[in-house]
């Protein structure tokens, strides 16, 4: 297994299970079974509404000495709504308790987007607030606060430009991790270089093109990983899935990569795809394809009247 090291000497494995869209009741067997295959790394989030049982998870992989607590990574984000300073220990302290753990590995924004705590969903615009108004730096604040409490030993952003992570830095922020869609169709080679520049790692999600996600980020222009004829005629020269195939490239290209699933064939097919090696040639190939292609293009957080608009989100 390769992993990512830090300065103080931490290391995240760069093979990790995904739990967005892990529905309760098979997201813990889910995380039992990969912890049984090997898998040391897991990605949560509070939003993801499956923390607790992956916390019942945990506890008994530990208490069945499957794993320890020291062998774990255990990823979580802190909600758009929990943004300003003071609320960002609370979330934190909510994860744990769900979690069952005293501390977590990597804390992450997991948006650049702000909405007032308390408003519920769906949520109108004057529910949103600019980055202007709360800016992330007052966030990294909190971030900082969980970070210097013992809470988590590292802290990260998820889904931020190269722009955002510039600006954050600027302004006195050190962050460890940023987490963003990474496929061949979306390669983000300039927040590749960025962030191996500045120490930051890179950890892909929806690393497959996110096929099961739910039906509104649909479009139906969306092209299909698993049948593009490079992905396919390179799985076939490995002699694995296309699935394995696409695994294998973020891991090769030195991102982790955190494909989700709760089918524990798949699972295993996912944990040995990291064990694959590409030939420089077969990473030059999949290099053409990319095409600046996002699955989950944050179109959820544009509503007319608030703050939010493609370009900048994305800063593109």
């Amino acid at each position: 297994m390769k992993y990512f090291e830090f300065d103080n000497g931490d290391k995240m494995p760069f093979l990790g299970l995904g739990t967005w869209k892990s529905d309760k009741g098979e997201v813990g067997n889910a995380v039992i079974e990969a912890l049984k295959l090997g898998y040391r790394h897991i990605d949560c989030a509070a939003v993801y509404l499956n923390e607790e049982e992956i916390g019942d998870a945990l506890q008994y992989a530990q208490e069945k000495g499957i794993v320890s607590r020291e062998e774990l990574w255990v990823t979580s984000k802190l909600w758009n709504t929990e943004h300003e300073r003071q609320h960002v220990v609370p979330a934190l302290e909510k994860t744990l308790a769900d979690l069952k753990l005293r501390y977590l590995d990597m804390y992450l924004i997991h948006w650049p987007v702000v909405i007032r705590q308390g408003a519920p969903a769906p949520w109108n615009p004057e529910d949103f607030q600019s980055l202007e108004e709360l800016p992330v730096s007052e966030t990294w604040k909190g971030m900082e606060e969980g970070l210097d409490s013992g809470l988590t030993r590292h802290i990260g952003v998820s889904n931020f430009s190269v722009k955002k992570l510039q600006d954050l830095i600027d302004s006195g922020g050190s962050p460890e991790m940023n987490q963003i869609e990474l496929h061949p169709l979306l390669q983000q080679s300039e927040m590749l270089d960025f962030c191996r520049k500045n120490g930051i790692g890179l950890t892909a999600y929806a690393p497959l093109g996110s096929r099961d996600r739910p039906a509104r980020l649909h479009k139906d222009t969306d092209p299909d990983l698993f049948k593009n004829e490079v992905i396919t005629e390179i799985a076939l020269n490995h002699a694995c899935s296309p699935a394995q195939l696409l695994i294998a490239w973020g891991i090769n290209r030195g991102t982790a990569t955190i494909p989700k699933s709760v089918n524990p064939d798949r699972l295993k097919q996912n944990y040995d795809a990291a064990e694959i090696k590409l030939s420089n040639e077969e990473m030059e190939k999949i290099t053409q394809l990319d095409r600046h292609y996002r699955y989950i293009d944050g179109g959820i957080w544009i509503r007319e009247g608030n703050p939010y608009t493609m370009e900048n989100l994305w800063d593109e």
